[in-house]
C-alpha cells in the first residue's frame, strides 16, 4: 500500500514535464518582432499533422484575444461529422519571454502547458505556420478558410 502513492506521486511528476514543453524545438526559430494585437483573432486551419485532440475534425478555427493578465485568450472550434456537432475548447496563452518572439506557453488544462511557436508569418498576417513542443505538431493557419 505504500507503493500506491510513491507511484502517483512519480505519474503526475512525470505528466507535468512530459506537458509543459513550452520552449521551441530545437532548430526551429520562432518569429521575431511579432505583433500580438495584428494576431488577434480568428484563424482559419488549413492543414495540420492530425492528433488525438483533434483527430477527425472539420472546420477547425482558432480564436485570439488579449486576456487582462496580458496573456491571450483561446478559442479551439471544430466540426466532427461523425457526432455531428461542434467542439469547442477554451484555454490560455502566455508569451515564454519577450511579447515580440511568438513563443508562446498554451493550456486548455489546468497547469499544464505546451509550447505554440509561429515559425513563419507573412507580413500582413494573412498566413501562419506554427509548431508545437515538437515538429510532430504543425498547424497551417489562414485569415480566410
Amino acid at each position: 500500500m505504500r507503493l500506491l502513492p510513491l507511484v502517483a506521486a512519480a505519474t503526475a511528476a512525470f505528466l507535468v514535464v512530459a506537458c509543459s514543453s513550452p520552449t521551441p524545438p530545437r532548430g526551429v526559430t520562432v518569429v521575431n518582432n511579432f505583433d500580438a494585437k495584428r494576431y488577434l483573432g480568428t484563424w482559419y486551419e488549413i492543414a495540420r499533422f492530425d492528433h488525438r485532440f483533434e483527430r477527425g475534425l472539420e472546420k477547425v478555427t482558432a480564436t485570439y484575444s488579449l486576456r487582462d493578465d496580458g496573456g491571450l485568450n483561446v478559442i479551439n472550434k471544430g466540426y466532427n461529422p461523425d457526432r455531428e456537432m461542434w467542439q469547442q475548447s477554451e484555454g490560455k496563452a502566455y508569451f515564454t519571454g519577450a511579447p515580440t518572439r511568438a513563443a508562446l506557453k498554451v493550456s486548455f488544462f489546468g497547469p499544464f502547458y505546451g509550447g505554440y511557436n509561429v515559425i513563419a508569418l507573412d507580413r500582413e498576417y494573412r498566413h501562419a505556420l506554427v509548431c508545437g513542443p515538437d515538429r510532430d505538431y504543425l498547424w497551417i493557419l489562414s485569415r480566410t478558410p
